[in-house]
């Protein structure tokens, strides 16, 4: 199948049960998993033909030298061409993946007991670094307005303490699917520069990104905010291969990148041969899939908005500008506990449980809608059934 006949309607809901990763590997075969976030479709030819090559050789020895390979120089072009951001090559280093760029970069620039800001609800592993580094969480609680959720300025600056030293942020955001505005980069790098915080960027959607709107790495604003970011990214959430393990760092400054790199390459852990060229066949050969897939994933989000707005009058959502997770707040709904335990117990659906993205969100749900339109229907029909009055 090539990328042009690459028809996403077409899933053979068998076939996906029969996979063996996270999402389908986890709850017993009669359950619906629209949780974890890995998509359900095909991969890009470019990334198979280069995997299935590499299987027919034999080929799954050590990687060379993670710069000869040439996947830094190929971050920069790609951040040039993407985003209208420059980068130095020898500034990104190949790291596993994203969440441990996250720990390590906690570990580097800060002590026990200094404070971590988390912009939440927000994706599990920002908290979990904190709590299990021994860190000290500043949570900056997103607000809902009308219109979305914003950050809530006035409460980042008076949380912001003496022990302050990292900012973690995310964008696209995760699980709200907000890209935040120029004006919004503005104000944090700011907040960053005047209080001498290292930020650390989890920019891991900004490909799937809808309505014509552009991604803005905050590194991109200044020298001065760069000097002090960074920026994490890989191939893994918008080409779906996250089982590769492989992403990327990038320093906007010699000194952070010499202080990363101050904890022993082992400990930072490795890289593995087939992340490596499979990273590289995405962003340089697969932007036909990537596009057909992001149409697709927006169709799919507007297609939640109006089966929420319609048919679950209970359910607030704002519907998301990138990512394909919808957030879902259950709070009026009647419901008992946990609406994503009921909707389990009670229609064989696995959505993520809100109260991993922060407090108060116990009344959430997390809705990953990256499958065809038919098993979609089926997702939120189970959904309506789960939180019809009773």
């Amino acid at each position: 199948m090539s990328n042009l006949e690459l028809n996403l309607d077409d899933l053979d809901i068998e076939v996906l049960k029969s996979r063996i990763s996270e999402k389908w590997n986890t709850y017993p075969a009669d359950v619906l998993p629209a949780w974890v976030a890995e998509m359900d479709y095909p991969l890009a030819d470019p990334i198979r033909e280069i995997l299935v090559k590499a299987l027919e050789r034999n080929d799954l020895g050590y990687p060379i030298g993670l710069n000869v390979t040439g996947l830094p120089k190929v971050f920069s072009e790609r951040m040039a061409s993407r985003f209208g951001w420059q980068t130095e090559a020898r500034r990104a280093d190949v790291i596993t993946d994203v969440v441990q760029g996250i720990y390590v970069a906690i570990e580097v620039f800060s002590e026990p007991g200094d404070g971590i800001i988390v912009q939440t609800p927000i994706y599990p592993p920002f908290l979990n670094a904190v709590e299990e580094t021994g860190r000290r969480l500043i949570e900056n609680r997103l607000v809902a307005g009308t219109g979305g959720w914003e950050i809530d300025f006035d409460a980042l600056r008076a949380g912001i303490d003496d022990r302050t030293r990292v900012l973690l942020l995310c964008n696209p955001h995760n699980p709200t699917g907000r890209v935040f505005r120029r004006d919004e980069l503005e104000r944090l790098a700011q907040i960053a520069c005047e209080h001498d915080l290292v930020v650390v960027s989890d920019e891991v959607h900004a490909d799937l990104v809808f309505d014509g709107r552009k991604h803005i790495p905050i590194a991109s604003l200044s020298a001065e905010i760069a000097s002090r970011t960074i920026t994490l990214t890989s191939a893994t959430k918008a080409f779906n291969i996250p089982g590769l393990r492989c992403a990327m760092a990038h320093f906007g400054s010699e000194a952070l990148q010499t202080r990363y790199r101050s904890i022993p390459r082992h400990l930072r852990g490795g890289v593995g041969l087939l992340g490596i060229y499979a990273t590289m066949a995405a962003w340089q050969e697969s932007g036909e899939w990537l596009d057909t897939v992001r149409d697709y994933l927006q169709v799919n989000r507007d297609f939640v908005a109006e089966f929420v707005s319609t048919r679950l009058p209970n359910v607030v959502h704002h519907p998301c500008e990138a990512t394909y997770l919808a957030w879902l707040d259950c709070s009026q709904v009647e419901v008992p506990g946990s609406p994503a335990a009921h909707i389990l117990k009670d229609q064989r659906l696995a959505l993520n449980e809100g109260r991993y993205f922060g407090e108060d969100c116990e009344r959430f749900v997390r809705l990953n809608f990256a499958t065809s339109r038919q098993i979609l229907a089926e997702i939120l029909e189970r959904v309506e059934k789960a939180t019809q009055s009773r």
